[in-house]
């Protein structure tokens, strides 16, 4: 842990030099700076500062656990978390891309995967801030809201229900982004609302509490009173004619990698998916994280109409567990909207091929995809979405098997994903409940259709 610290202090003051960015069209940079207003959307950044390229691969990184690294080089390993190198490359670069987005979402996860002597309460703060000022530093004029993550706690995992020395620790870390009605909520029970634009209030939740492995709220029906402030707050924004951008670090839904799965706890998942559908009307897009992969959802009413859409993004960190055949770039994202009725229009995905950038010690990120362009929809609105889960569904989809390549931030275009892979992939992008995801599940094991479109 005393390492760990050392590297925490030595790395704050460093500020990135350089950074390549692959040149984009001009055209499809116009329409870009055009299309609109924007912001960018940041995950699981998941920094470790003991990071060091050395001929024993054991003991390149703290996160890696011991297992021998593959490739390390200036950039990373994808049996490793995050160097400070690769986030500042990732920061760079989106200055670089855009000087005048309109504020970032960060939806959680600053520290390290590393076993839980390595950390303490003092060095998860000391990475929560480091990422912070970090962030401040790259975009000191640009407003940025958090969320926090499983991994930004001490034991990991276990964010409580009441104020706490982290929660304090980030609201006055992050006093220059919120209001002090949302610091009051936040140092109480991890989430907050805040009106970030003309009747556009952003709400965001600490989904940690549902999160399966938290054993401090497993026998709570509402942790920290959160489903009653977010029914509240909803409730409150509807009659004040506001629309609701949600963010939280653990997705609700099915986990599209694994199955009969969800990220949270059952009957807390069932609880949320119940209360978006209840104000869908005025909920125009939900963001998470935590799964370090690139996915969407779309979220039916009870008579199966899309109503809102929902996307998981990708890590900038590329670990990946010994046990896994894939992992991910590293990867940011910009959302184009309307900015009369913050209605999204697009999704515009950078990547850094990690292989490329430390062979070339260089960090080269591109634009890896356009959503609309590159499954030619004319949207990201819930019909668009919907419809285009709706192909993914055929027998040798070409959309399903990009969609998957996408998935992995274009880690290995290789690998497939049909059978159950494919199954789990296809249920998990429309069916957010029990019973529904079930019925999904159960028709595809036996041969049936997965889904019925409704017009």
């Amino acid at each position: 842990m005393e390492l760990l610290l050392l590297l925490l202090c030595l790395a704050g003051p460093l500020f990135y030099q350089l950074v390549c960015s692959a040149p984009i069209k001009e055209s499809i940079r116009e329409r870009h700076l055009q299309g609109g207003s924007r912001f960018w959307h940041l995950s699981d950044l998941h920094l470790d500062p003991t990071y060091h390229v050395t001929k024993d691969p054991t003991k390149v990184c703290f996160s890696s656990k011991g297992v021998p690294v593959t490739d390390p080089g200036l950039f990373g390993d994808f049996m490793c978390d995050s160097p400070y190198q690769l986030i500042q490359s990732a920061f760079s670069h989106m200055k670089h891309v855009d000087q005048q987005p309109d504020f970032i979402i960060w939806t959680g996860d600053s520290s390290p995967h590393v076993p839980v002597d390595e950390l303490s309460t003092e060095a998860v703060i000391s990475v929560i801030s480091n990422m912070t000022h970090t962030l401040r530093q790259f975009f000191p004029e640009l407003p940025v809201y958090p969320t926090l993550g499983n991994h930004d706690y001490w034991p990991q995992d276990q964010l409580p229900v009441k104020t706490n020395t982290i929660y304090q620790a980030v609201a006055k870390l992050w006093t220059p982004w919120l209001s002090p009605e949302a610091l009051a909520t936040l140092q109480e029970g991890g989430f907050y609302s805040q009106l970030i634009k003309p009747s556009l209030r952003l709400v965001s939740l600490n989904t940690n509490l549902y999160y399966t492995p938290n054993k401090v709220t497993e026998n709570m029906t509402d942790p920290a009173g959160q489903f009653k402030w977010l029914r509240d707050t909803l409730e409150l924004s509807k009659q004040s004619m506001e629309k609701v951008y949600v963010i939280g670090h653990v997705p609700i839904g099915y986990l599209p990698y694994a199955k009969n799965t969800t990220a949270m706890r059952e009957h807390h998942n069932e609880k949320l998916v119940d209360i978006f559908r209840s104000y869908s009307d005025i909920i125009q897009g939900h963001f998470y994280g935590h799964t370090h992969r690139d996915s969407m959802m779309v979220l039916l009413d009870r008579q199966g109409m899309p109503v809102n859409s929902i996307f998981v993004a990708p890590a900038v960190t590329p670990i990946k567990s010994p046990l896994e055949q894939y992992s991910n770039n590293p990867a940011v994202r910009m959302y184009l909207y309307n900015p009369q009725d913050y209605s999204l229009q697009d999704l515009w995905q950078y990547y850094l091929n990690l292989t490329e950038a430390n062979k070339k010690e260089m960090p080269i990120w591109s634009l890896e995809y356009i959503m609309t362009e590159a499954f030619g929809i004319k949207d990201i609105q819930p019909q668009s979405l919907h419809e285009l889960a709706l192909t993914f569904e055929v027998s040798q989809s070409k959309g399903f098997q990009k969609y998957f390549t996408y998935f992995m931030v274009s880690y290995n275009e290789t690998i497939t994903c049909e059978d159950d892979c494919k199954l789990v992939q296809v249920c998990s992008v429309h069916f957010l409940d029990r019973e529904s995801y079930s019925r999904c599940i159960k028709k595809g094991s036996t041969g049936g259709h997965h889904f019925r479109a409704k017009s």
